[in-house]
């Protein structure tokens, strides 16, 4: 039996929250003086690129940009898939004395941005590091929460958050929660 399937966000409503999230992080640093955004694969990465362009449209400054890998991080290696590492870019100027603002598409146990946490202590000493995440669905393992939020879902440990975007899954963006059939 298939799973029982029911959207929770469309294209207008991620939209509408990466240029709400642009917005907070203007507000809450003061301007774009000093902020990098990185995005962690896989579908932070054009979530992290929408919020550049949008902190460009709001303040008319782009901010650098990189790209952050946390596959050899990650604490979880061999309970899950193999998985093939992605390059990690480091920003024009690096990360050093810059407040880092790490995007991902879903946070849950908060086992991801531990190891995006260790990943970033490699390439240099950021001012500050905040978290920007499409979903935050609770659940967490860890002491960790996110900064920006685009939406708050609260879920049970059976569902799964699925986030499609047209840049990682060639299809319409969306988020959905996912129950598995009785």
């Amino acid at each position: 039996m298939a799973p029982i399937s029911r959207a929770v966000m469309d294209s207008g409503d991620i939209s509408r929250s990466l240029r709400r999230i642009a917005h907070e992080v203007l507000e809450r640093n003061r301007g774009l003086d000093g902020v990098v955004v990185m995005g962690i694969p896989t579908r932070g990465v054009p979530l992290a690129q929408r919020l550049r362009d949008a902190l460009h449209t709001a303040a008319g400054q782009w901010v650098p940009y990189g790209i952050l890998d946390i596959t050899m991080y990650r604490d979880d290696l061999s309970a899950q898939p193999t998985r093939t590492p992605h390059p990690t870019t480091v920003p024009p100027g690096g990360i050093d004395e810059a407040t880092v603002v790490l995007v991902d598409d879903v946070l849950f146990s908060g086992r991801t941005i531990r190891a995006a946490l260790e990943a970033l202590s490699d390439l240099g000493r950021p001012r500050a590091v905040q978290l920007a995440v499409l979903v935050d669905r609770g659940h967490r393992e860890l002491p960790i929460r996110a900064d920006y939020v685009g939406k708050n879902l609260p879920t049970s440990r059976r569902e799964r958050v699925m986030v499609t975007l047209e840049e990682t899954d060639g299809v319409a963006d969306s988020v959905r929660i996912e129950e598995p059939a009785e």
